[in-house]
């Protein structure tokens, strides 16, 4: 194994969090902000990068193009690694940002790297390698709902990825196809095939409410698709906000208690 071995444990249901079991001097790594809480002897630092092997021997000029990659796929130039620097076993604790579940993904039983979209990655066994995957297709970059980029993470240890609403896992036989809307999808193998269709019909497409693409994936391969995509709970949430506040809905509450009083008031 060339990344640490961590052991892990999920709680929660619909807004989870994942307990990680870190050995002495084992190190997990984490997006900014991660965090939710850990024990003592757990030595926090920022590191610049995600502290794999071949981003420490990459040299300046590596590291800052790595961190150019990080900055056009959204995330941060740094990241945080928490150390066990105890003599016991310590545990640290990571949270979703929004209502979801978290995907434990052993990447040595996923043949060592994962395609999954840009925003998706929590934390991982130090070792394991956050980078950028950039769709060669034209037609999947313009109309892909990630763009051009996706993030990648290659290894041989433990990463955990999260989306929102409920996960559905899908393995693909040879020449399965299977048709995603183009927000859903969370995360692939790599031996995946991923491109662009356009939504059948003109009619369809304007008036259909689930856009004018939808992705395809053909196996052989594994896929993981997401019941609530973020973008689609933020606009749902914009468009029920009272005007005053920028929104799209009623100034007046919806309904309930709130309403009955309004109905009073009028």
């Amino acid at each position: 194994m060339n990344n640490h071995e961590i052991d892990y444990k999920l709680h929660g249901d619909d807004m989870q969090y994942v307990q990680v079991e870190l050995d002495p001097q084992e190190t997990v790594v984490a997006e900014a902000g991660a965090l939710m809480m850990m024990d003592d002897a757990i030595h926090m630092e920022t590191i610049f990068g995600d502290g794999s092997k071949g981003s420490l021997e990459s040299g300046l000029m590596g590291k800052l193009f790595g961190a150019g990659k990080r900055l056009i796929t959204g995330e941060s130039l740094f990241m945080t690694t928490f150390t066990n620097v105890g003599s016991g076993k310590r545990h640290v604790y990571f949270a979703s940002p929004y209502p979801g579940k978290i995907i434990p993904m052993d990447l040595s039983q996923l043949n060592g790297k994962i395609i999954c979209q840009k925003d998706a990655f929590l934390a991982a066994a130090k070792g394991v390698s956050v980078g950028v995957e950039f769709q060669k297709k034209i037609g999947v970059g313009f109309f892909g709902g990630e763009g051009f980029i996706m993030q990648k993470l290659e290894g041989d240890g433990m990463a955990f990825v999260h989306a929102g609403g409920a996960i559905h896992e899908k393995v693909l036989q040879h020449g399965e196809v299977l048709r995603v809307d183009t927000g859903c999808l969370v995360a692939m193998t790599s031996d995946v095939q991923y491109d662009i269709e356009m939504v059948g019909g003109v009619k369809t497409a304007l008036f259909g409410g689930e856009g004018i693409f939808f992705a395809t994936l053909k196996g052989p391969g594994k896929v993981w698709v997401q019941s609530l995509p973020f973008s689609r709970l933020a606009s749902r949430v914009f468009a029920a906000a009272p005007i005053s506040q920028g929104g799209g809905g009623q100034s007046k509450g919806e309904g309930g208690i709130g309403g009955l009083f309004d109905m009073f008031n009028k």
